[in-house]
């Protein structure tokens, strides 16, 4: 049986191409089907499947913004933009060990400085490495996680 988690449920949700490529130009604020389309590649048919598909599970939004004809542009939910810092993530590991020279696009950061994504702890706030981490079962784990908590 196919372990359970968390990943596997995502990727259920966003683990195909076209809806990363079609969630990163939304965030980039294009909101429009013939802009995604254009700046993603994927066809109308594809694109449409994968943006009803993301709509369907609450990341995006359908809005209309003209009536004759109907159009509709696409606005990202609480949930879509939560992705944001997956994206921007997987774009540094993406730049660093599969593009070829230089990364095709940086982003700047509010400081001035180009911006590179760090997971830290929520609680300790270090940097979140491999080694320093352990998977814990919920239900038991977590229970006597929580006696040891500080109050």
């Amino acid at each position: 049986m196919p372990r359970q988690c968390s990943i596997a449920n995502a990727l259920e949700v966003v683990g195909e191409r076209w809806s990363l490529l079609a969630l990163r130009e939304i965030f980039m604020g294009v909101r429009r089907f013939d802009q995604i389309a254009r700046n993603t590649g994927a066809s109308r048919d594809i694109l449409t499947a994968r943006l009803r598909k993301l709509e369907e599970a609450g990341l995006l939004e359908r809005r209309p913004y003209a009536s004759r004809p109907p159009r509709h542009e696409y606005v990202l939910t609480e949930s879509g933009r939560a992705l944001h810092e997956v994206l921007l993530t997987l774009m540094s590991w993406g730049d660093r060990y599969v593009t070829d020279g230089p990364p095709p696009n940086v982003w700047a950061h509010s400081c001035g400085k180009v911006l590179e994504p760090v997971t830290v702890c929520a609680s300790c706030n270090k940097p979140v490495l491999a080694e320093d981490m352990a998977a814990l079962r919920v239900a038991e784990d977590m229970a006597a996680l929580r006696v040891h908590e500080p109050q």
